[in-house]
């Protein structure tokens, strides 16, 4: 009996140490593969006002990661208006974007580590392996499908909100002091 116990636990060992081997490492995925699991963060609401007043709302996925500012926008076969893709840089940097497996146009919007658009590249053609670079260094970068940019009347200075710009709880613009008065009533005296 003793020696059965003893084989038993043996056995028992031997088997814990084979499952304890490291399993062969399998080859890193390629983030730019069509069939890349590549899961982003989001979609957050990012605003933008723009120098004449308004205000616009843009649900954005979120791309932190090498792996999801590698993938970006690629396979994707629409962007819907409304929406896009914005890519922190931390520390900012001089970045600069490609079409590659981007099977759409874009708008790309390069913005400071202050949320000020510095540039906008309209309609950035699919598929292109043209460097498109912001010549600044930018905390950000928006995608938007191709003619976003230019329907919203977005221009460089124009603000742009979210969290990566440290700007996130900032008010809109409030109106000027005389629309303001015509809008709220006066008590009579």
């Amino acid at each position: 009996m003793r020696n059965l116990i003893l084989s038993s636990l043996l056995a028992l060992g031997l088997a814990g140490a084979v499952s304890a081997q490291p399993a062969t490492p399998q080859p890193a995925l390629d983030p730019t593969a069509q069939d890349a699991p590549i899961i982003f963060g989001g979609p957050d609401v990012v605003r933008i006002d723009t120098a004449s007043g308004a205000s616009h709302v843009i649900m954005a996925e979120i791309a932190t990661t090498l792996d999801q500012k590698q993938r970006g926008l690629m396979w994707r076969e629409s962007i819907e208006p409304g929406t896009g893709m914005l890519f922190e840089y931390a520390p900012p940097e001089s970045a600069s974007m490609w079409m590659r497996n981007t099977l759409v146009d874009l708008d790309i919007v390069f913005i400071d580590p202050e949320g000020r658009i510095v540039k906008i590249i309209a309609y950035a053609q699919a598929e292109s392996l043209r460097s498109l670079a912001a010549e600044a260094s930018v905390s950000g970068v928006l995608e938007l499908g191709a003619g976003q940019a230019i329907e919203l009347g977005l221009r460089p200075g124009d603000s742009v909100h979210h969290a990566i710009f440290g700007n996130d709880g900032e008010p809109a613009a409030v109106a000027d002091d005389d629309d303001a008065a015509e809008e709220s009533p006066v008590e009579a005296q």
